[in-house]
C-alpha cells in the first residue's frame, strides 16, 4: 500500500458510535483529513445519553461499564483525554434478595487464585456449587476455547456444573457481559469473557464513567474537529459507491466524493447502504445470519439515599445490576453531601427480551419490587421519578456460529472498510471490540505496517505459562 502518513486524501466515517469515533480519532492523528456522519444529534451511537423530556434529567441510554481487559478502549480514552472521567472499582459486591451481601475481591495469593479466598467465601453458592464451579474454571483458564457450535449451557451441563451454581454464578456474570442467554452464548465468547477478567490483575477492575455519556464522546468529536475533521451531526448516509475517483457518499439527496470510506454502523442498519449490484451479495447473505439482544435501563430517583454501595449484581430475581448514579457521577458534586439528598439509581435487565412488550407502568412496578427486596431502606423512600429505556438493538447476540459470518474490516470494494463490534475482531459484542474494529479500518487505510491496536493483557502469576 502506499505512503499515505500526512496525506491529504479525504475519508468518509459513517457512523459517530465507538467504532467510528476510533477510527477518526486514529486517522486524525496520522494526518487523514476525515468527515464524520451520524444520523443522530448527538454522537456515542449506543453508548450516549440525552436530555430525558418526562422526568428532565440526562440520562444515559444504557449503563456502560468496562475491564481493565479492554486495553484498546482504554487507549482511546487516553488518546482523548478521558482518561480521568473513568471511576475504577476493584470489588464488585453480589446481593441476594433479603440483602444478604457477598464481595469479589483480589487477596495476595498468585494469579488466578487472587481471587479465590473471596469466592470461597460466597454466601449464595454451596461447596458443591464452588467445587464444580472450580472445575470449569480449570479447563477455561489455560487456553481459548473454540466456537464449535455448541452453546454455553450446553458446555456448563457437560462439566458437570450445578443448577444453581449456573443461576447464581454463571448467569449473572456472562448475560450482564454478553447481553445474552446461556443457551444461546457462543463457548468461545463466554470462556473469553471469564478468562480475560481472571488471567491478570490489571483485568478484573471495573471502570464506570464519571460524566454522561454523550459527554465523554463529546470529546473525541472536540479531538477530530481539532485535527482538520468535521462531524455532521443529524446526517444519515444513505448509500455508499465505488467509482472512479474513489467512495461516493449519498445523504440528504446530497452526494460527495471521497478517497476512502468506513463504514461503522450497526448491521441491521448497514444493508439498505450496500450497492445494489453482484458485490455486495456475499455481505447481504452473511447480515441475514445476525440477531439482536435487547438491554433495559430503568432510572430511578429516590428522595433519600436507599443503599450505600455504588454498583451492586443482583440475585435470582429480573434485574442484574443496580448502579448507584448519585454516587458515581461527578455532576451530583460531593458524594459525601449528597447521600442525605437522595438516590438516583440505574437498574439494568441484558437479555431484556421478556420486559420489551411491558408497559412503563409494569416495569416499574416489578423493580421497585425488587430493589426494595435487596435494599430494604428503599422501603421507607419515596419514588420522585423514573424513566425506562428500552434497546432492543443493544448488541448483536453472541449466537454459537456465528463466528463464520462475522465480516472482514476489507470489503469488496478496495476503498470501503468496515468497523462494529459485530465485524470480525476476535472480541463479543463490547465497546472494546468496537474499538478494536475502528482501529483496525485505521490500519488499513494508513501505510502498510501501520500498528494502532494495542495489545491483550499478558498474564500474570501462572497465567503467564499460557497463551
Amino acid at each position: 500500500m502506499d505512503d499515505r502518513h500526512g496525506s491529504n486524501k479525504k475519508v468518509a466515517i459513517v457512523g459517530g458510535g465507538l467504532a467510528g469515533l476510533s477510527a477518526a480519532c486514529a486517522l486524525s492523528d496520522l494526518g487523514f483529513p476525515v468527515t464524520l456522519f451520524e444520523r443522530r444529534p448527538y454522537l456515542g451511537g449506543r453508548a450516549s445519553s440525552y436530555h430525558h423530556p418526562g422526568t428532565d434529567e440526562i440520562v444515559d441510554n444504557c449503563q456502560h461499564v468496562l475491564f481493565g481487559s479492554c486495553t484498546n478502549l482504554i487507549d482511546f480514552y487516553r488518546r482523548i483525554g478521558a482518561s480521568n472521567k473513568i471511576r475504577w472499582s476493584d470489588r464488585m459486591t453480589f446481593v441476594e434478595p433479603g440483602g444478604r451481601r457477598s464481595e469479589l475481591y483480589a487477596s495476595s495469593l498468585p494469579v488466578p487464585f487472587h481471587t479465590a479466598p473471596a469466592f470461597l467465601g460466597f454466601t449464595f453458592l454451596s461447596l458443591i456449587d464452588k467445587l464444580a464451579i472450580g472445575r470449569a474454571l480449570a479447563a477455561i483458564m489455560p487456553a481459548a476455547l473454540p466456537d464449535t457450535g455448541e452453546s454455553f449451557l450446553s458446555w456448563l451441563h457437560r462439566h458437570g456444573q450445578t443448577e444453581n451454581g449456573i443461576r447464581r454464578f454463571w448467569k449473572p456474570v456472562l448475560i450482564s457481559a454478553l447481553s445474552e442467554d446461556l443457551d444461546r452464548m457462543s463457548v468461545r465468547y463466554a470462556a473469553q469473557v471469564v478468562r480475560e477478567s481472571m488471567k491478570s490483575l490489571a483485568g478484573r477492575f471495573m471502570g464506570i464513567p464519571k460524566i454522561p455519556l454523550t459527554d465523554l464522546y463529546d470529546a473525541a468529536g472536540d479531538y477530530i474537529r481539532k485535527r482538520r475533521g468535521q462531524i455532521r451531526l443529524r446526517c444519515g448516509v444513505e448509500k455508499f459507491q465505488r467509482n472512479a475517483a474513489g467512495v461516493e457518499i449519498t445523504f440528504a439527496g446530497c452526494s460527495e466524493v471521497y478517497d476512502f470510506a468506513v463504514v461503522a454502523v450497526p448491521y441491521y442498519a448497514l444493508a439498505s447502504m450496500l450497492p445494489e449490484n453482484s458485490d455486495s451479495e456475499r455481505l447481504r447473505e452473511q447480515l441475514t445470519h445476525f440477531e439482536s439482544s435487547s438491554i433495559t435501563g430503568i432510572h430511578l430517583w429516590f428522595e433519600r439515599q436507599i443503599t450505600n454501595l455504588e454498583h451492586a449484581v443482583l440475585l435470582d430475581r429480573t434485574i442484574q445490576w443496580m448502579f448507584h448514579k448519585s454516587k458515581l457521577l461527578d455532576r451530583w458534586g460531593d458524594r459525601d453531601e449528597q447521600s442525605e439528598a437522595g438516590s438516583y439509581i440505574e437498574l439494568v435487565v441484558s437479555a431484556s427480551k421478556s420486559l420489551i412488550e411491558k408497559s412503563k407502568p409494569e416495569i416499574i412496578d416489578l423493580a421497585l419490587n425488587e430493589v426494595k427486596e435487596f435494599f430494604p431502606d428503599a422501603r421507607h423512600a419515596q419514588l420522585l421519578k423514573s424513566a425506562v429505556i428500552k434497546e432492543v438493538h443493544a448488541t448483536y447476540a453472541p449466537l454459537p456460529g456465528i463466528d463464520k459470518f462475522r465480516p472482514p474490516t476489507q470489503t469488496e470494494w478496495p476503498r470501503v472498510f468496515l468497523a462494529g463490534d459485530w465485524t470480525a475482531t476476535d472480541w463479543p459484542a463490547t465497546m472494546e471490540s468496537a474499538v478494536r474494529s475502528g482501529y483496525k479500518a485505521a490500519e488499513c487505510i494508513a501505510e502498510q505496517g501501520t500498528q494502532l491496536r494495542v495489545a491483550d493483557l499478558a498474564g500474570d502469576g501462572i497465567m503467564r505459562l499460557f497463551k
